[in-house]
């Protein structure tokens, strides 16, 4: 639920990037969604009145996590014009929208899903490296160092 009501946080934000968890959570809630406004719709015979006003409420949403979805995978967000392709469109943009995260930044943003165990491990390397040099010109003392260390690793 929190990856529903987080893209309705950011209602109108085509910019940066979307997991895939947060792509199809809010899929599966819509679908969800639907589903009992369509079935309230119909028992109450109103005609699609809530139907069409939920798929108001969802458009601009749904078009914002879709966007930032493929920016995910470092497509810009016009590649959703394909999508008017019939069936051969559809296919394209669902193959975009199920492939990985790109790894680390690229020019949306840095991973939605944080650094990957590579870069982290990277990232610590580089860490115990400096701390080591400070270590050695003497900044630091031989207990700091080992404390900063363990809480690295």
């Amino acid at each position: 639920m929190n990856w529903y009501i987080g893209c309705f946080k950011k209602y109108a934000d085509f910019s940066g990037r979307a997991r895939r968890t947060e792509y199809w959570m809010f899929i599966l809630f819509n679908m969800i969604a639907s589903f009992v406004i369509g079935f309230v719709d119909g028992f109450a015979g109103i005609g699609g009145i809530l139907s069409l006003a939920y798929f108001l409420v969802i458009l601009i949403p749904s078009l914002s996590v879709l966007i930032r979805r493929l920016h995910d995978t470092g497509r810009s967000g016009w590649w959703c014009l394909i999508s008017i392709i019939p069936v051969i469109g559809w296919i394209a943009v669902f193959v975009f929208l199920v492939l990985d995260s790109e790894p680390g930044m690229n020019q949306y943003g840095k991973n939605p899903k944080g650094n990957s165990s590579n870069s982290n491990r990277t990232g610590a390397m580089n860490e115990l490296i400096k701390l080591n040099e400070l270590k050695e010109k003497g900044i630091i003392t031989e207990e700091e160092f080992q404390g900063k260390k363990a809480s690295l690793l």
